[in-house]
């Protein structure tokens, strides 16, 4: 089973840019389904949570977002305190979602103020 101490290596090389973030996702992917085999896991579990934020006018992609799954659940913490009152957004929801397993289209916000859409899905 991969040790937090695993994971953190993973994220100081890509913040010392020694790999790219896809290939620390990769390699994050490949920590998640070693621990799944390990626990018994389905392998059909989800294993990315994506962000996409589109221009509401032109539909343009902003931000196209891919999370591993195994990062959702510190990322959603640290967010919560840089972001606590994102308007329209609830964030146990999104923990809920993941919890029980969740596929698709969990969160779809129109912010008419910035006018963007900003979509969560689990994948």
């Amino acid at each position: 089973m991969s040790t937090a101490e695993e994971r953190m290596q993973i994220l100081k090389m890509i913040e010392a840019r020694q790999i790219s973030a896809e290939e620390g996702a990769r390699l994050l992917a490949a920590l998640d389904r070693a621990d799944r085999a390990c626990q018994g896991a389905p392998q059909d579990a989800p294993r990315w949570l994506r962000v996409r934020i589109t221009d509401l006018h032109t539909g343009k992609s902003k931000v196209n977002l891919s999370i591993p799954m195994g990062l959702v659940n510190v990322g959603m913490k640290m967010g919560a305190r840089f972001a606590p009152e994102v308007e329209g957004l609830d964030v146990e929801q999104i923990a809920r979602a993941i919890r029980e397993g969740t596929r698709g289209k969990i969160i779809d916000v129109e912010d008419l103020e910035d006018d963007e859409r900003v979509e969560i899905l689990i994948e």
